[in-house]
Formats: C-alpha cells, sequence, structure tokens
C-alpha cells in the first residue's frame, strides 16, 4: 500500500550527472518505493521555477556546465537558500556541491559567482584530484571517486561532512570532505555515493522521513560491497 508520495527534485539533469551520479535519485526514489512511499522525480532545467520538494539532488559537472547554469543559478538562488535555511533536505556532488558556495575562481582567474546559499569557496588548482576516497562521518566510514581540479574552502561557521582518511577531499590540505549544514550533504565523491554507502543513504532519507524504519529491507549486498570497498581502500 502506498504511504504517501515525496517529492524529488533534480537539479540540472542534463548539465550535471557526471559519473553516474544520476544513480543517486534512483537509489533515493528506489529505497523509499521498497518502503511503500510513492514518489515524483521533478526535473528542474534551465528556466524552471525552483518548486517545492521533500528531497533535492544536484549532480557533478565541469567549468562547462558551470558557466552554462551559472545565470539560471542566481535566479534559483533565493529559493535555494530558503529551503536551505528551512531545514529542506539537499545532496550536492562535486560541481552541484560547489555551486551552494558563493564563488567559483577559474585557472583563468575568472570569477564565477554562485548561488551564494552558504559560506565556502572554490578556486581551481593546478593538479587535478583524482582517486578513490575514503572518509570518516557521523553515518561512518563513507567511500566514492573524486576527481576534480577545485579547492573547496568551508568558512569558520560550517562543518564538513566527514574527515579524510584516503584521498584528497575539498583541497587535499586541510582533510576536510564535503559539507553538513541542517540538512543538506555536500561531497566530492562520486560513485554513485548513496549506492556504494548506504548509511549514508538512511540518513539522507531519515532527514525527510523521520519514521522511516528500514530494518525490513535487504541491502546485505549493498553493505558487502561498502566494507568490502573500504577495506580495500585502505
Amino acid at each position: 500500500m502506498e504511504r504517501g508520495k515525496i517529492r524529488l527534485s533534480h537539479l540540472y539533469p542534463a548539465e550535471l550527472s557526471l559519473y553516474g551520479d544520476t544513480g543517486n535519485i534512483i537509489c533515493i526514489k528506489n529505497t523509499l518505493e521498497r518502503l511503500g512511499f510513492g514518489c515524483e522525480v521533478n526535473k528542474i532545467e534551465i528556466g524552471d521555477r525552483l518548486g517545492d520538494f521533500d528531497f533535492l539532488f544536484i549532480g557533478g559537472g565541469q567549468d562547462r556546465e558551470m558557466n552554462i547554469i551559472k545565470d539560471d543559478l542566481r535566479k534559483k538562488s533565493e529559493a535555494l537558500s530558503f529551503y536551505i535555511e528551512s531545514g529542506k533536505t539537499v545532496l550536492a556532488i562535486c560541481g552541484g556541491f560547489q555551486l551552494l558556495g558563493e564563488y567559483f575562481k577559474t585557472a583563468e582567474n575568472e570569477m564565477i559567482k554562485l548561488s551564494g546559499a552558504l559560506p565556502f569557496y572554490t578556486e581551481s588548482g593546478e593538479k587535478r584530484l583524482i582517486g578513490n576516497i575514503v572518509f570518516q562521518s557521523d553515518f561512518g566510514k563513507i567511500t566514492g571517486f573524486e576527481n576534480h581540479a577545485g579547492r573547496t574552502f568551508l568558512s569558520d561557521t560550517l562543518s564538513p561532512l566527514g574527515r579524510v582518511i584516503i584521498g584528497y577531499g575539498n583541497n587535499g590540505r586541510d582533510k576536510s570532505e564535503g559539507v553538513k549544514y541542517k540538512n543538506t550533504f555536500g561531497t566530492y565523491a562520486h560513485g554513485p555515493v548513496l549506492v556504494k554507502n548506504p548509511e549514508l543513504k538512511y540518513a539522507i532519507i531519515n532527514s525527510f522521513i523521520k519514521t522511516a524504519d528500514f530494518s525490513a529491507l535487504d541491502d546485505s549486498l549493498d553493505k558487502k560491497c561498502h566494507d568490502e570497498l573500504i577495506l580495500r581502500f585502505t
């Protein structure tokens, strides 16, 4: 029996979808349906209004895609900031994570103004930070694949999603990885990260469905995959 319809929104699906990131929203939808919830997935394209949602997903993209969406993003920035401050659940990966910040400084010193929803910034570095990553979080060890030239620096008022064990994380210097603010989760981990990390998936779903009960789900293969990846990379 369907328990209620959950509104899932996917921001810029055509432009921001590197490394299987779209698998994250598929994973959330599949898990919710196994829990007995109905889901509607709304694709929010350039020119569309950012309406209300239960879960918002933003995938990764490169500098080219940042330039494509930057003007439209600024039109959505007030609404995005409002929803984040209101405690709505947001998952943002790599380029999607970066666009939650104030600006991105390119290798050519061009300043791309972003949403400003959260107080952090990103600057392009000479060397790409590439490889498997493992970081410790409040939801256990999280693993994924990172590939980014951007170096992200959080303000002192923000907390990272986790601390790097293996890999580079936000900037390759301070061991921070991602951001966790209210119910907003940002990370450089592709994968898709929620498929590789069931406990993170559960935490994100719990942030917008407080009564979710995962005990009946058979995610044993997902958990085994996660554990084996952690052992392999560390």
